[in-house]
């Protein structure tokens, strides 16, 4: 076990054991902190031993979801069951040993599943291949937390995996602006009623040599949504509990799973049951828009539309024709929900648009 490693745990079991509230919760600021730059440190030493040999897939389709879990919850069966792709499966442990991509095709859009080796306990630490699987889902679109019906004790056990390798699900980051100046010492302004201290935020500050800055918090915060933003290393990323195998467990079970996990999509590979469900939860989860193009005087392609992440605006529509679309844009035409009759016209660059909407680009 390495210092950093050590260090780490004696303050983690200093905080179990301590008790929060108004009189320690600048200790507790102090401590977070502490164990972010401890952990930060760990990552940079082990980037100069070498980053191993690492998983490589090239993202494809209109997005990347990964699906993460431990060992034997399912996730090859259902990205077969998702794609039609042929994952080997197994009633055993770690039959995927590589990653394996699928293609969804769903509502139009291409999305591209992958199927990851399953990750330990300590994964986030280095034990077995599990940081090489984390630092992949750093870069998906969204996240499938698959868990086993028959252990659902593993859902808090994967999300601490999920959170130590510095992925935020279901979040954004929160609006907190930090500027470093030379002198003046650290201004604190807030707009919303903060629980923590100015206090608290300036030791938080200080912990990281920074003296001097003005912080404005444009939401309530608490200590480790705050260490995160000056850590500025975090991914947010949204996800999907995806609760696997229900056709081995009693209906009894399934209705204090669903009580226990009610935003779960609840699903069984093997039988098919809950898989549709699941490729429009995923779907919607991605918050596509589906841009349908159209030719001057020529009807709309309603086969392939363009599908982008929302906000979508003319700007980001041109912009994936050709760069030079955004400097030689006139006016668009457009027809759909983002507009007040059919065919209006919008020159501004910045005008949002809505799924399904179909658009007509003018040029100079």
């Amino acid at each position: 076990m390495s210092k950093e490693a050590e260090k780490i745990k004696e303050i983690e079991k200093q905080l179990a054991k301590a008790r929060y509230n108004k009189a320690t919760e600048k200790w507790f600021g102090l401590m977070k902190s502490r164990i972010a730059q401890l952990k930060r440190k760990q990552e940079e030493r082990k980037a100069k031993k070498g980053k191993g040999e690492g998983f490589f897939v090239k993202k494809s389709g209109d997005a990347t979801v990964i699906m993460m879990g431990f060992p034997s919850v399912g996730k090859s069966t259902l990205l077969n069951a998702l794609t039609g792709a042929k994952s080997k499966t197994g009633a055993y442990e770690f039959t995927t040993l590589k990653v394996i991509p699928g293609v969804m095709h769903y509502n139009q859009a291409k999305i591209q599943i992958l199927d990851v080796p399953g990750i330990i306990s300590g994964a986030a630490a280095g034990k077995g291949r599990g940081k090489e699987v984390l630092a992949m889902g750093r870069n998906a679109d969204l996240i499938l937390i698959t868990i086993d019906a028959q252990h659902p004790e593993h859902y808090k056990a994967l999300l601490k995996e999920i959170y130590d390798s510095n992925i935020r699900i279901n979040q954004k980051k929160p609006n907190i602006k930090i500027t470093k100046k030379e002198k003046g010492g650290i201004s604190i302004s807030s707009i919303t009623k903060q629980k923590l201290s100015k206090e608290t935020f300036i030791e938080i500050l200080k912990n990281y040599k920074i003296a001097n800055a003005d912080v404005v918090l444009r939401e309530t915060v608490n200590i480790d949504q705050f260490i995160d933003v000056i850590e500025n290393n975090r991914k947010y990323i949204p996800a999907i509990v995806v609760i696997t195998k229900t056709d081995l467990i009693d209906t009894k079970t399934l209705e204090k799973l669903k009580k226990e996990f009610k935003e779960a999509a609840f699903i069984s590979a093997e039988t098919g049951k809950g898989i549709k469900e699941l490729k429009e939860k995923i779907f919607e989860t991605l918050n596509f828009a589906r841009i349908y193009l159209k030719e001057i005087n020529k009807k709309p392609d309603l086969e392939e539309p363009m599908v982008l992440k929302k906000p979508v605006t003319l700007k980001t529509v041109c912009e994936h024709i050709h760069r030079d679309f955004v400097k030689k844009f006139k006016y668009a035409r457009v027809w759909g929900k983002s507009a007040k009759f059919p065919g209006q016209d919008f020159r501004k660059l910045d005008k949002e648009l809505e799924d399904g909407d179909i658009v007509e680009i003018h040029l100079v």
